[in-house]
């Protein structure tokens, strides 16, 4: 177990922050879709506070970065009962009192939570690992450096043999006396044969070639997204500083053989990573595509990462073109405390009804640990969802 002094975590926070950075609760925020693509699509969208009050907890694990939401059927449209697995990035594990943090609370660098599909989500179950002493730790950590750990991307249960696997960014601690001390240096796919045994163990950690910053051109992280369709993954990736939307895709069968995945260029598909075309730019380093009712499919981001604005651009095909973007919410009517921001807004199909789609983003701040003692509640997903009325 690791407990982050107060000057190194806020610099972890800061740091994560410039990862995502690219250069009311009654009211309904009516939009409707461009022609491009044509849809005709309408909709409404609104607060979900009972899935923003899950996460809003005063023992044990009280706030993450990120959430992304894994059916263990593989099947992200299901109405059946089904498990769903909720990852997340940094995570804070304490007591609070009345309102306060008590001493003694600690931060990982990721945890799981584990939701019944069906009951109240309020049940929903989180998980850290343990160390032999019983004390709370990291779930997953790279079988590399000792300074290096693990961000979680997106995740998904492989039809092809019901292998669980995860996006990791590998992130390293450089000893280099900056301001932010840190590096992305690459992806890991990892690897879970029994995804019902708690805590999760990998049985392989895989690292991803076409991410390394060795390769010519500006780095990728893969995992930003999932979709699967059929036999086909969709691997969504961000690249560069402008936040460039990216895809690779490859059978599910082959996902742990880096050599079949393609990456789509202009008007094709190629071996060529250099060549990939941009299907959006200022996304967040989390987002979603999902196919809706009408059978297009819904890009969901943060624009440029931690604005307050969230937008959606549809199209025909889970590789787009993508349409116009549209803000379809502004989280700034529901945060609206000048110390907090939010980010990486995505989709979550697994647990949205019929005709609707929920959506969550983050809250974080930039004086992190000078509020969090007080505002201990700040640090969790919060969620609003679709409503489509056709």
């Amino acid at each position: 177990m690791y407990q982050l002094s107060k000057g190194k975590s806020l610099i972890r926070l800061l740091f994560f922050s410039t990862l995502l950075w690219s250069c009311n609760s009654d009211k309904e925020q009516k939009k409707e879709v461009p022609d491009e693509p044509d849809t005709n699509l309408e909709f409404s969208v609104a607060p979900a506070p009972e899935w923003s009050a899950v996460f809003k907890r005063d023992s044990g694990w009280f706030g993450g970065d990120g959430i992304f939401a894994i059916p263990y059927s593989g099947d992200d449209t299901s109405t059946a009962s089904d498990s769903i697995l909720f990852l997340f990035s940094d995570t804070m594990f304490g007591e609070i009192r009345d309102g306060k943090l008590e001493p003694g609370y600690l931060m990982v660098h990721n945890s799981v939570g584990l939701y019944k599909k069906g009951q109240d989500p309020s049940t929903t179950e989180f998980f850290l690992s343990e160390d032999t002493s019983g004390n709370k730790t990291t779930m997953f950590t790279p079988d590399t450096q000792d300074d290096e750990y693990y961000w979680l991307g997106d995740g998904f249960v492989n039809p092809a043999n019901d292998n669980l696997y995860i996006f990791a960014y590998q992130i390293r601690d450089t000893h280099d006396g900056s301001p932010f001390p840190f590096e992305e240096v690459g992806n890991d796919l990892l690897v879970f044969e029994n995804k019902n045994q708690l805590p999760l163990d990998p049985q392989r950690q895989l690292n991803i070639p076409h991410s390394r910053k060795e390769l010519s051109g500006p780095p990728i992280s893969y995992g930003a997204g999932v979709y699967i369709e059929g036999e086909k993954v969709y691997i969504y990736g961000v690249r560069g500083p402008n936040k460039e939307l990216v895809v690779a895709r490859t059978n599910a069968g082959t996902i742990e053989d880096f050599s079949t995945w393609e990456f789509k260029a202009a008007d094709t598909w190629t071996k060529d990573h250099n060549i990939m075309e941009v299907l959006a730019e200022q996304v967040s380093n989390e987002l979603s595509v999902s196919k809706l009712q009408n059978g297009q499919y819904a890009l969901i981001y943060q624009g440029g990462g931690i604005n307050p604005n969230i937008y959606m651009q549809l199209a025909d095909s889970p590789v787009g073109p993508f349409g116009d973007k549209q803000e379809i919410w502004n989280t700034s009517e529901e945060v609206n405390d000048p110390d907090l921001f939010t980010y990486n807004a995505k989709a979550h199909p697994a647990i949205s009804k019929p005709g609707e789609l929920l959506i969550s983003y983050n809250v974080n701040s930039f004086k992190f640990f000078d509020i969090i003692e007080d505002k201990p509640n700040l640090y969790r997903p919060r969620f609003v969802k679709i409503q489509f009325n056709k």
